[in-house]
């Protein structure tokens, strides 16, 4: 790694949300999410969301300013979890997939909840 490496790349949060939007895009590849555009759109968006929210807060440069964009994140997670279940319920994702997907994000979710924690107690 180069010396442009910045700090919320070392982040294990926000390697796991940068890894799970990668995933979210090879899942919504299929052809059941070709045929609605608009939920995928909406899917990719919200699981792009969660690591850019990290990444800018972390470079922002206050704890208070971080936690701000870490509470944006979780709440992009949130909406998330409510589109995947939505694709499940109507056929996109199987049960076992939803099932694997919401446990990443239920850690995902403990692991923001842990480092707003942390950052709320610095100031």
């Amino acid at each position: 790694m180069g010396h442009w490496e910045t700090g919320f790349k070392n982040l294990e949060v926000w390697k796991n949300t940068k890894d799970l939007a990668v995933e979210i895009y090879k899942i919504t590849e299929s052809t059941a999410f070709n045929k609605d555009f608009d939920l995928r759109s909406q899917i990719r968006r919200s699981s792009i969301s969660i690591p850019s929210n990290i990444a800018e807060g972390d470079e922002r440069g206050t704890n208070n300013e971080a936690v701000r964009f870490l509470y944006i994140a979780k709440g992009s997670l949130a909406e998330l979890r409510t589109q995947l279940e939505i694709a499940k319920d109507i056929g996109y994702i199987e049960k076992e997939l939803f099932e694997y997907l919401e446990n990443r994000c239920v850690r995902i979710g403990k692991m923001l909840g842990s480092l707003i924690n942390v950052r709320s107690k610095c100031g």
